[in-house]
């Protein structure tokens, strides 16, 4: 049988979040050489860079014949509060998550629905999120290629223990166009066996274009090591994402960026069983002037329906 209590114990905290400064080198006067920049992040001691973040998924489980579809779609209002900024460019700032706005449904069940701006109290499910709203969520310094030098967290449940990096990494020369990159990382995963496997993944990384002053970046994410273990997968499932990130050069910071995800695995808990995710992740750069956050908003909006 299948749990019919899901909690729901995570923000999308997850970010690929970052800032860019873009170094153009001249084209030769006798050649075709294509035009290069030099992606660094850029930050401003005291500003606090707001981004809203949106995070829907539809998972459908069967095990031995029952059904079951989960809905969540949380929008949340993520903060990088600049704390200072070193001369070679690394940068420490506090990350916040001011506000969430939460709907969650089990099917055959009413929808559980938790919004910190109005809920004085979080429902059941909820209450981890809730301690995590409005509070720093953990101290980072980057250097100016976005690798993370320090991390403090705070131990929240809410928290995802694989966080791993929350930017983009910059490579280290300047690219043309059309150039790509990558960086490895490792995650833990638990069989139903209850043996930790570590597993390889690679995040791959493509500059599309540079276009009236916005850089678009292609993302995707690959998992390196075999897995032949459906339990093992199913958790792998989650990481798959390929999608786009957009950057305003001027400003040096991201506009905007979604991810999605459609993938399904069978026999994750026996043979007469089978797990489908469909997820988006989207994220918009708010502006520094509130009065502005609304036709944002509805740009956004129109945006996404086309999709």
């Amino acid at each position: 049988m299948i749990n019919k209590v899901v909690l729901v114990k995570s923000i999308a905290f997850l970010a690929v979040t970052a800032a860019i400064c873009v170094w153009y080198t001249p084209r030769c006067a006798t050649g075709e050489q294509p035009e290069r920049v030099l992606l660094r992040y850029k930050f401003q001691p005291g500003e606090t860079i707001r981004w809203e973040v949106t995070h829907r998924a539809r998972v459908r489980t069967s095990v031995s014949g029952t059904t079951q579809t989960v809905e969540t779609v949380t929008t949340s209002t993520k903060a990088w509060r600049v704390l200072e900024v070193q001369p070679d460019g690394a940068a420490t700032f506090l990350h916040i998550v001011e506000d969430v706005d939460m709907r969650h449904q089990l099917s055959g069940c009413q929808e559980v629905r938790y919004n910190s701006r109005t809920d004085k109290q979080a429902p059941l499910g909820f209450e981890d999120v809730a301690k995590a709203v409005g509070v720093p969520l953990s101290r980072v310094t980057l250097d100016s290629r976005g690798k993370v030098l320090s991390r403090d967290r705070k131990p929240l449940k809410a928290l995802a223990p694989n966080e791993g990096d929350i930017t983009i990494p910059m490579p280290e020369e300047p690219i043309a166009v059309g150039h790509t990159w990558s960086f490895p990382h490792e995650v833990e995963v638990v069989g139903n066996n209850g043996v930790i496997s570590r597993i390889k993944t690679i995040q791959r990384f493509k500059l599309l274009g540079v276009k009236t002053g916005v850089a678009t970046i292609e993302v995707s994410t690959q998992v390196l090591t075999p897995v032949t273990d459906p339990a093992l997968e199913s958790q792998l499932l989650q990481l798959a994402t390929t999608g786009t990130v957009r950057f305003d050069v001027d400003a040096g910071r991201i506009l905007s960026q979604q991810l999605e995800l459609d993938k399904q695995v069978v026999g994750f808990r026996g043979p007469a069983s089978s797990v489908h995710y469909v997820t988006r992740f989207t994220e918009q750069l708010l502006p520094s002037d509130p009065s502005q956050k609304q036709q944002l908003q509805l740009s956004a909006a129109q945006v996404t329906s086309k999709h």
